[in-house]
């Protein structure tokens, strides 16, 4: 989920204090050490302990950094991540019931507290003090039958992407593929247009921002004849089209007054893909050594809990053949309700978070279904970029989906947020094991890795890179500080 060289960043950190967390009992018969200490620091902010935490990262020293692994940079992450968090938990007890109320009017503190216990309205207790998630009353009706059926009649719903639905489109991939004898079908050329724009006075006039918005590469049979079409500002900086975490870097100086923009036009040839799979040609994985590093753990976010390992076996029973050990394990982690979620940047292991959570998104779905899959001897990887439809709606999401390897097909895709599709055959029930709908764009396959030129300050989004990153000589500039614009044009044939 890095060609490039980095400086040790959250990612690093993060992953040695997951190895650390094991180790912190039998610790406490001598001086902690600066990465126990620092792992110690992650587990009092997941336990909302921020005094705690914030009271040691202020005693850290020059010698507690020397370490290896633990960094003033890694410290200093911590203190932004409690801020992030308060970001995202911004929602006192008032706040939430009164947001709840604009669904349900007559909602009773009964039935608050009820859904509270039960874990349906997202909090985080900080110091003692109840905080819930600033998506957790829309989240509500995503995970309860119950409010759902007590929310008024003339409140909207959430609708879902158009391919996250049975379709048309659906059919005729697996039509094409089978009449064609490909796997990579119904190709389309596609215009986009990527923007970032820098809220104005954001950042002093005359102090240079810089910009970093994702830029696609080459996959084959999937994305191809990638053609770059300008930038503004003009003179962008590509990435290597080896770089995991595609961008296009752009400058520009901050005029008072005015909000700064950046923008990346290209071209592209997106094809759907489709694999009928037989169950009796799967052979167990390879001993190839190409494929070790996804088997392995990628701390912080896959990592090889005892919990996880009880998961697996609940869900498998023994099971070991690889296709049906997929099949399970993706029914299973599509069971998760999907719900809106929080940074990722605040999560200190996201498959884990998935597990517990009761709820979990695209990403977090997808990484746990990664960390399953490698826990049981199948090779899996990450891929994310931005999913949209031709269907005059203008919808377009960013999205994270993977990559499962079954011998002696190779890497096929998978996209367990999607899930099973509503029918009874199963080449289209079972259409996101193996096959990919033709509209979406992949940036990034692997997650948390290094951009093209390297950041100086932190990164906004640490494991993922869809909206994308700007920062200026006095730090990194966040999410409320600039927005993002994603189009596309689909192109006539004539035009292809």
């Amino acid at each position: 989920m890095d060609p490039a060289v980095r400086k040790p960043r959250l990612p690093a950190a993060a992953g040695l204090c997951a190895a650390l967390l094991l180790c912190l009992g039998s610790a406490a018969a001598e001086p902690p050490s600066s990465a126990v200490q620092f792992a110690r620091v992650v587990q009092m902010i997941d336990a909302g302990r921020f005094a705690d935490a914030g009271s040691t990262l202020n005693t850290w020293s020059a010698a507690d950094a020397a370490e290896p692994g633990v960094s003033f940079e890694d410290m200093a992450f911590q203190q932004e991540r409690m801020r992030r968090i308060r970001l995202d938990f911004s929602l006192d007890e008032s706040a939430a019931k009164a947001a709840v109320r604009r669904g349900i009017p007559d909602l009773t503190d009964e039935e608050f507290a009820r859904w509270d216990q039960l874990g349906l309205i997202e909090h985080f207790d900080i110091d003692g003090t109840r905080w819930y998630f600033k998506r957790a009353p829309s989240n509500l009706f995503l995970l309860s039958d119950e409010a759902r059926a007590r929310r008024r009649a003339d409140a909207p719903a959430p609708t879902p992407g158009p391919n996250e639905v049975l379709n048309a489109h659906h059919a005729r991939v697996v039509a094409a593929a089978e009449q064609s004898g490909q796997a990579s079908v119904l190709p389309q050329r596609i215009e986009f247009t990527q923007s970032l724009t820098v809220k104005a006075d954001a950042v002093p006039a005359g102090e240079t921002i810089r910009a970093w918005i994702p830029y696609p590469r080459e996959i084959a049979g999937q994305q191809e004849q990638v053609q770059w079409l300008g930038s503004t500002p003009a003179k962008a900086r590509v990435a290597p089209a080896s770089t995991q975490q595609r961008t296009a870097y752009l400058e520009a100086k901050a005029v008072a007054g005015k909000p700064t923009h950046f923008e990346v036009r290209y071209a592209l040839t997106l094809s759907a893909r489709h694999t009928a799979i037989d169950p009796a040609r799967v052979q167990p994985t390879p001993a190839d050594p190409a494929l070790r590093p996804y088997l392995a753990e990628q701390l912080p976010h896959v990592r090889f809990t005892p919990a996880l390992k009880l998961f697996s076996d609940q869900v498998l029973q023994g099971e070991t053949r690889p296709l049906d050990v997929v099949r399970k394990l993706f029914a299973a982690v599509d069971r998760i309700p999907w719900a809106g979620a929080r940074e990722y940047s605040t999560i200190s292991n996201i498959s884990d978070y998935a597990l517990r959570a009761g709820h979990a998104d695209c990403g977090q779905q997808t990484l746990l279904l990664i960390t399953l899959l490698r826990m049981n001897g199948i090779p899996a990887r990450w891929q994310s970029g931005m999913v949209f439809s031709d269907d005059g709606s203008g919808y377009n999401n960013l999205h994270d989906w993977g990559q499962v390897y079954l011998a002696p097909y190779g890497w096929l895709p998978m996209d367990v947020t999607t899930g099973a599709l509503a029918s009874d055959v199963p080449a289209l029930r079972d259409f996101y094991i193996g096959s990919l709908d033709g509209y979406r764009i992949a940036f990034n396959d692997d997650f948390g890795q290094a951009f093209v030129p390297a950041k100086q300050h932190f990164r906004s989004e640490t494991v993922d890179s869809q909206r994308g990153e700007a920062e200026w000589a006095g730090g990194n500039l966040y999410f409320d500080q600039w927005s993002y614009d994603f189009q596309w044009r689909v192109l006539p044939a004539r035009q292809r």
